[in-house]
């Protein structure tokens, strides 16, 4: 595989093509070291994952659940550094063919260089950026980077929002938006919340209205190959986090592996 970046939506569109929706998976970059992280995220893609989300360990994770936090501190405390993104986005496009976004509170960025972040990750081959931090009305800066770069722009919509914020989420937003099926943090649930369903219809609508065409991924909550399933009834895609990080402290690479395979078998149900 070469660096250069593929983009979610040429992803999702082959997989409607093929009548799937697609199957996005999480982990956080550095736990339980780099190397492991790497291998993990490979593992991923090799055992049915379409696309990775490989989060940025941050100290201050008010959107992660107990299992994600946990990783991440375990990243931090093992001296992760903000340039590993880009070493582990680069060495994971060098052996897979699958589109890496990075998941990141806005911060880091800002410290890092909002520009110097942006051309790095590109360089490295990666597709963009999920940020669960920033609206699209306080991401001017990012929207403007992002357009000069070319890399999607992830924005998150939740039950919560108004019809005017969803209208807002679905223009600025490029790859997909992520809808977040629960209200608080994340972390596997036995049922995947019906907001989601709910909250995918208010997409729906407002995107026929607005005369846009976007991408709906669904994530928080979804640990089961049945609740992809179920998900990929009406959405674009089923993305997973904490049920993957689990799998990683529990099993290892090959843990990682079997529970990627399981939930892509959702991916085959729907």
């Amino acid at each position: 595989m070469s660096g250069e970046s593929r983009s979610v939506a040429s992803v999702i569109e082959s997989r409607r093509s093929e009548g799937r929706g697609v199957l996005v998976g999480y982990l956080p970059i550095g736990f339980p070291d780099l190397a492991t992280s790497i291998d993990a995220a490979v593992a991923l893609v090799e055992n049915g994952v379409d696309a990775l989300e490989l989060g940025l360990p941050y100290s201050d994770p008010v959107m992660d659940g107990l299992t994600i936090q946990q990783a991440t501190q375990t990243a931090l405390k093992a001296g992760f550094r903000v340039r590993d993104v880009f070493t582990a986005v680069e060495a994971v496009r060098n052996r897979v063919d699958a589109p890496v976004l990075v998941m990141t509170y806005w911060n880091p960025v800002l410290q890092f260089g909002t520009d110097r972040f942006a051309d790095s990750l590109r360089d490295a081959g990666g597709a963009g950026l999920i940020t669960p931090d920033i609206t699209p009305d306080s991401g001017a800066e990012w929207i403007a980077t992002s357009e000069r770069t070319g890399l999607d722009r992830v924005f998150l919509a939740a039950p919560s929002s108004t019809d005017e914020r969803l209208l807002q989420t679905l223009e600025a937003s490029r790859g997909f938006v992520y809808a977040v099926s629960t209200m608080g943090v994340t972390g596997a649930r036995a049922d995947v919340d019906a907001a989601a369903r709910r909250l995918v219809g208010r997409l729906r609508a407002a995107d026929a209205a607005s005369g846009t065409s976007s991408n709906l991924c669904v994530g928080v909550g979804i640990s089961t190959g049945d609740q992809v399933a179920e998900v990929l009834t009406y959405a674009d895609g089923a993305i997973v986090g904490a049920a993957l990080v689990a799998a990683l402290a529990e099993g290892g690479v090959s843990g990682v592996a079997r529970a990627a395979s399981d939930l892509a078998r959702g991916v085959r149900l729907s």
